[in-house]
This record gives structure tokens, C-alpha cells and sequence, in this order.
């Protein structure tokens, strides 16, 4: 994106859609903890029009950059949850 000759605008995304319930399963059980134990569901935070499926687009990134997401999301939430627990750690 930063060699382009023109700045433009890219969709980074996987293509696959989930919901925050099932990455809070991921995060969790990456942890060895149920996420039923910890996860709050409030009525007060969703949407007054909620969207039923919210996917991100990357086929402008494949066809401009050649890009393609290579980290399966599972992955991906495990990388996160590792480095806030490394993060944590050092504080």
C-alpha cells in the first residue's frame, strides 16, 4: 500500500465472517477458560440497527497489491491474545 504510486483505499480482511461470541470462544479457550464464565452480554450496547453479517471485502488488495490474508483467524486471535499476555507480563 505505502510503494503505490497513488494513495488509495484497501480492505485488509479475511473474508470469512464470525461473531464476537465465537473469537471470544477462541481467546478463551486459548487460555484453557470458558468464555461463558467471563462474557456479559448487555442489551444496552447493540445496535438499534444491527446488521446481520458484517464481512470485509479484500478483493481490491488482491487484485491492486496481490495481497491475501495467510493467517487463518483462529491464528490470528491467538497471536492477539499472546501478545496482550506478554504485554501484561512486562507491566
Amino acid at each position: 500500500m505505502l510503494q503505490q504510486d497513488k494513495a488509495d483505499d484497501y480492505v485488509v480482511a479475511t473474508g470469512v465472517t464470525t461473531t464476537v461470541r465465537e473469537m471470544c470462544r477462541i481467546a478463551f479457550e486459548h487460555v484453557g477458560l470458558m468464555y461463558q464464565d467471563h462474557l456479559v452480554v448487555d442489551p444496552e450496547f447493540f445496535r438499534p440497527a444491527e446488521v446481520e453479517v458484517l464481512l470485509g471485502d479484500p478483493s481490491k488488495a488482491k487484485r491492486v497489491l496481490g495481497w491475501s490474508a495467510s493467517t487463518p483467524l483462529q491464528t490470528l486471535i491467538q497471536m492477539m491474545v499472546d501478545a496482550d499476555l506478554t504485554r501484561v507480563a512486562k507491566e
